[in-house]
């Protein structure tokens, strides 16, 4: 496939990858759920260029991670019961942001980052209404740490123990806390503990304690 200046960039990557799933005999054979641990480790590959990258390795671990959604949207497409394709993927994505963004797109006035955030949150709930808690959507498959970050977002405004684990030894800067974490997963080493199964054993405990106080 030539490369043309002419042509839509995103529209020949997703030409490409439609080629690709229908030539390559490995990518004919990749399920959604194959892809999972390459998915995983392009956003990973992501976050090391945004922190430690240079500009051109940005762009390229970017494009790789487009390319997972390239590969979903090609496998999704030859589905016998549900097929969707990645213009269905693009068409959803921007009503979505078009919905969550009326002071952008229609009369919503958001003059401060915390007014954006109200109209964000407000148009999010009003898409998620049968949602029947406010842990519903958190996806459970985040690293123990990222889950705990998010579990306790959500959970501050429903109990008590979220907002006390919140504030327990708090340490007084990012750099501290980063002392405290790596003493904290030391101390588990030397005791033979699992540092990443506790954590979620106990995230597990304050999901209980919010359920419980929902209902």
């Amino acid at each position: 496939m030539a490369v043309g200046e002419d042509v839509d960039p995103l529209r020949q990557a997703a030409e490409t990858m439609r080629a690709v799933r229908e030539r390559c005999v490995w990518t004919q054979r990749i399920a959604h759920r194959d892809l999972v641990p390459y998915l995983i480790e392009e956003a990973h590959e992501v976050i090391e260029a945004v922190e430690a990258g240079s500009r051109d390795d940005l762009r390229e671990e970017l494009g790789d991670l487009l390319w997972q959604v390239l590969f979903h949207a090609a496998i999704a497409a030859q589905d016998p019961d549900a097929p969707f394709d990645i213009d269905d993927v693009a068409r959803g994505l921007t009503e979505k942001m078009v919905r969550r963004h009326p002071h952008v797109f229609a009369d919503a006035v958001a003059t401060t980052p915390e007014e954006v955030l109200v109209h964000w949150h407000a148009a999010k709930a009003a898409e998620k209404r049968q949602r029947r808690s406010v842990l519903d959507g958190v996806p459970r498959g985040m690293p123990a740490l990222a889950l705990a970050h998010k579990l306790l977002g959500r959970a501050r405004s429903v109990v008590a123990t979220a907002r006390a684990a919140e504030h327990a030894s708090a340490p007084a800067s990012e750099s501290e806390l980063g002392d405290a974490l790596l003493t904290l997963v030391a101390h588990a080493h030397r005791n033979g503990w699992d540092a990443e199964r506790a954590l979620r054993e106990r995230l597990r405990m304050l999901e209980d304690e919010v359920r419980a106080a929902e209902a």
